[in-house]
């Protein structure tokens, strides 16, 4: 076979060290290993498909037995020992894969051969891909030799799931973890391969096929492979193109759906997404892709332009950043669970498409978003008037209205009539909160309340605690917005560095152990005691009249 009529993953196989990319320090280790002849028994790599392990394993049975050694490894004129490496037919390096030959036997057939120096070469070298689907009895026929195999034989193995790999074979190799592939870096080397094909593609176009890859150096020249005999070398292959090439589609799209959900608009989230489907998207590939973003919106004030790993491009980074200033995490969580149980459900339903359309009519009815003036792309602001009227129209003309689960917004007719409701509420001290969060079921704030909270001061709209760790990261966001919606007044509630009271439970405890000591002072405990001597007092109940 010609090297032309190659696929570019092999076309462009690393040959010397200093070809791999994003393995240096694992190439610099074993490549002074070789050169100070520190070599180890047996040698194992680790790692995600396509980053190096079996090149890295051919690389270094040429190193060992190269005949100009390993400062001077062949590249282009071959030595006889490379050149019989290179095209897997030295007798003294024996690659097996041990997906097909997994049993005793063939390992017992291995050591056998191994008793026998090396024909030609200065080592004996066997490699092993996929070396955990070797049996357990396998394995325990290579333990010996591994530990103690003779000065001329070398072990090279090579695995996807070393968990599988029992310890007391890691433990007599020296491992390898080879990384994925950084971004940047893949991008910069298909530049380079496209380059040499002469092929004419944008970098909008190579970017996705970098991100797809996902760290896979094979995997990102089996795609280009596959994106350049698609295309007319006339005509540049655009972003567009590889997205119908692979079945990709545009995140703008994904970006719209998750605007209509924000806004409840049934509609045109099912039409968004039809589009998408239409174009040969896969609903696994369209949730995947909806998990991508719900991270996005999450994290998206912590993500700067080196951590985007091309997943999105300026534009549509800047929407998601907009957007999320209206969202709360609570809501993206629940999202995000709603979305995983969808993957498995998608296993078991005849119809897939069927089933993300009802992800996210449900996601439509789980929402529990406030979407505080939303400004949307034609920048024109939604008046309350116009919401309040709007929101009437689709109660009349949207039958699924009727049925809205609970945890859905209040609607504006609501919101009047608790302003009524609340007038009355008065909230003069902890006390009286803690009470209100009890009549409002609010448990889990009034859990905050009595258990870590230091009072400093509190007076009508303004609450000031001390610095307590303890409590939960939303705590001042969630009682401001409750205290808003009882009192209809907006409190204000800082943390300070002095120090506060003890909290409720702190204090009632204090108060429960001093009622006790005092109690155990009284003549009728003592009298109860030259009775009972055993006794134990165990609680204390005060009358409403004492």
């Amino acid at each position: 076979m010609s090297t032309n009529s190659k696929v570019l993953a092999l076309k462009y196989r690393p040959k010397l060290f200093s070809d791999l990319i994003g393995q240096e320090v694992v190439s610099d280790t074993i490549y002074n290993s070789i050169k100070y002849d520190k070599i180890p028994n047996a040698f194992l790599f680790t790692g995600i498909r396509g980053v190096g392990k079996t090149t890295i394993a051919r690389l270094i049975a040429k190193a060992l037995n190269c005949k100009n050694n390993v400062e001077n490894l062949c590249n282009e004129n071959l030595c006889e020992s490379c050149s019989s490496i290179s095209n897997s037919n030295n007798i003294d390096v024996l690659e097996m894969d041990a997906a097909s030959k997994t049993g005793v036997d063939d390992v017992r057939d291995l050591i056998e051969f191994s008793r026998y120096g090396p024909t030609s070469a200065k080592y004996k070298i066997f490699i092993i891909d996929e070396v955990h689907m070797l049996s357990k009895q396998a394995f325990n026929a290579l333990l010996k030799t591994l530990e103690e195999p003779p000065e001329y034989l070398k072990f090279i193995f090579a695995t996807t799931e070393q968990k599988k790999i029992p310890v007391t074979i890691l433990s007599r190799c020296q491992r390898f973890d080879l990384s994925r592939v950084r971004s940047e870096e893949l991008l910069k080397y298909i530049k380079k391969i496209c380059d040499l094909e002469n092929g004419n593609i944008s970098d909008e176009a190579l970017k996705l096929i970098v991100k797809i890859s996902e760290g896979s150096v094979r995997d990102s020249l089996s795609l280009l492979d596959r994106a350049l005999l698609s295309n007319d070398k006339e005509k540049r292959l655009e972003l567009s193109d590889v997205q119908k090439i692979f079945g990709y589609f545009d995140k703008s799209h994904l970006i719209k759906i998750f605007e209509y959900i924000f806004k409840g608009d049934q509609n045109k989230t099912l039409e968004a997404y039809k589009n998408i489907y239409n174009q040969g998207v896969e609903p696994k590939i369209f949730l995947n892709d909806f998990l991508e973003i719900l991270y996005y919106f999450k994290n998206i004030n912590s993500l700067n332009e080196s951590t985007k790993n091309f997943d999105l491009n300026n534009d549509e980074f800047e929407a998601i950043k907009e957007i999320s200033m209206n969202l709360n995490s609570e809501t993206l969580i629940l999202f995000w669970q709603f979305t995983i149980n969808t993957l498995g459900e998608l296993d078991i339903v005849a119809d897939q498409n069927i089933s993300v359309e009802m992800f996210l009519i449900r996601l439509l009815h789980i929402k529990s978003i406030k979407m505080k003036d939303y400004k949307d792309h034609s920048d024109i602001r939604i008046k309350p008037d116009e919401k309040k009227l709007e929101t009437k129209l689709q109660k009349k003309q949207d039958p699924i209205n009727q049925i809205k689960s609970i945890v859905q917004e209040k609607s504006l007719d609501d919101i009047e009539t608790n302003k009524i409701k609340t007038k009355n509420i008065s909230i003069k001290s902890l006390n009286d909160l803690i009470d209100l969060c009890n009549v409002k079921k609010e448990v889990k704030l009034k859990y905050e309340l009595e258990n870590n909270v230091n009072l400093v001061s509190f007076e009508h709209g303004r609450i000031e605690i001390s610095i307590n760790e303890k409590l939960e990261k939303d705590f001042i966001k969630i009682l401001s917005t409750k205290l808003l919606e009882w009192t209809n007044e907006r409190w204000m509630i800082t943390l300070s560095k002095k120090i506060g009271e003890k909290s409720k439970k702190e204090s009632d405890g204090d108060a429960k152990i001093k009622l006790f000591e005092n109690a155990k002072k009284t003549e009728t405990y003592k009298k109860i005691l030259q009775t009972f001597s055993d006794a134990e007092l165990i609680d204390i109940e005060i009358k409403k009249d004492e």
